[in-house]
C-alpha cells in the first residue's frame, strides 16, 4: 500500500479554496465586548399544578439571576402539538421570539417513561434549526437538568444532550439529575439545601462561565464550510432547479 508522506504534499483537490475559512486566534477575537447581561432561556417539561421540573427551573433562576444574568422562563401552557398548526400560533412565536433574544438555554425535563417528556419535546421541537437568516438555536449555549421520582437516572439528560447537539447547541459538561424530587423541595417550594442543590449551583455556574466565553462569538462558531459554499448564487440556482423552482 502506498502511504502519503507528511506533511502531506498531494494536494485538496475536493476543497473549494475560496470558501475555506482557517480558523486563528485573531479570528476567535473580538474587539468589542457586549455589555448586556448574559440572556438566558428556561424550559421545562411539566404542566403539573406542582411540577417539581419547574420549581427547579426557578431555582436556575434565581442562581443565573444571582450571577448577573437576565432571565426569561417560557410556559408551555396551551403550546400546540408541533404539526398541529402553523408556525405563526401566539405561543409559538413567543417561543422562537424568546430563543432569538437568548443567548443560552437550560432545559430541565421530568423522567416519564425512561425519558424526557412529550411537553419538554414538543417545545424543542417547535424550534426550528434555521428561519430564513435568523437561527433560534444554533451557537447558544446549554445546560441540562432532569427530575425523577424513584431513584437516579441520567436518561433524560442524555436525551436533551443529543438535541442540543442536534439543535447546534454549546451544550456544557455538567448536568443535574434530581432523584426523588418530592422530597428535596420544601412546603415553600424551594430546594433543600444538599449535595443536590449545590450541583445545581455548580451548572449554572458553568453555564454562565461558557456564555460569557462564547455569546460574542456565536455567529462565527456556527459559521460552517458547506454552508458558505451552498450560499453562492450559482449553488442556490442549481438546487432549485434540481426541486424544479427553475430552469437550468
Amino acid at each position: 500500500m502506498n502511504k502519503p508522506q507528511q506533511p502531506f504534499a498531494d494536494g485538496m483537490p475536493n476543497l473549494s479554496e475560496a470558501h475555506l475559512m482557517v480558523p486563528t486566534r485573531d479570528s476567535v477575537e473580538r474587539t468589542t465586548p457586549f455589555t448586556h447581561a448574559p440572556r438566558f432561556l428556561i424550559l421545562y417539561g411539566s404542566l403539573r399544578e406542582r411540577s417539581f421540573s419547574r420549581l427547579l427551573a426557578y431555582e436556575a433562576a434565581r442562581l443565573l439571576e444571582a450571577m448577573g444574568g437576565e432571565v426569561r422562563i417560557y410556559h408551555a401552557d396551551g403550546l400546540p402539538l408541533p404539526d398541529d398548526t402553523t408556525a405563526d400560533h401566539p405561543k409559538v412565536q413567543e417561543l422562537r421570539d424568546l430563543s432569538i433574544w437568548s443567548e443560552g438555554h437550560v432545559w430541565v425535563s421530568p423522567e416519564r417513561h425512561g425519558n424526557l417528556t412529550g411537553v419538554m419535546k414538543s417545545q424543542i421541537d417547535w424550534l426550528p434549526l434555521s428561519e430564513g437568516s435568523v437561527r433560534p438555536t444554533q451557537g447558544r449555549t446549554l445546560a441540562v437538568m432532569q427530575v425523577s421520582g424513584g431513584s437516579q437516572s441520567f436518561n433524560a439528560v442524555n436525551s436533551l444532550r443529543l438535541l442540543g447537539r442536534w439543535m447546534r447547541m454549546i451544550t456544557i459538561p455538567n448536568q443535574s439529575s434530581v432523584p426523588m424530587a418530592y422530597k428535596e423541595f420544601d412546603d415553600a417550594d424551594r430546594m433543600k439545601p444538599g449535595p443536590l442543590y449545590d450541583r445545581v449551583v455548580d451548572v449554572c455556574e458553568e453555564l454562565m462561565k461558557f456564555t460569557l466565553l462564547t455569546r460574542e462569538r456565536a455567529d462565527m462558531l456556527v459559521d460552517r464550510y458547506s454552508e458558505r459554499k451552498e450560499r453562492e448564487p450559482d449553488r442556490l440556482k442549481a438546487v432549485a432547479a434540481d426541486i424544479g423552482f427553475a430552469k437550468r
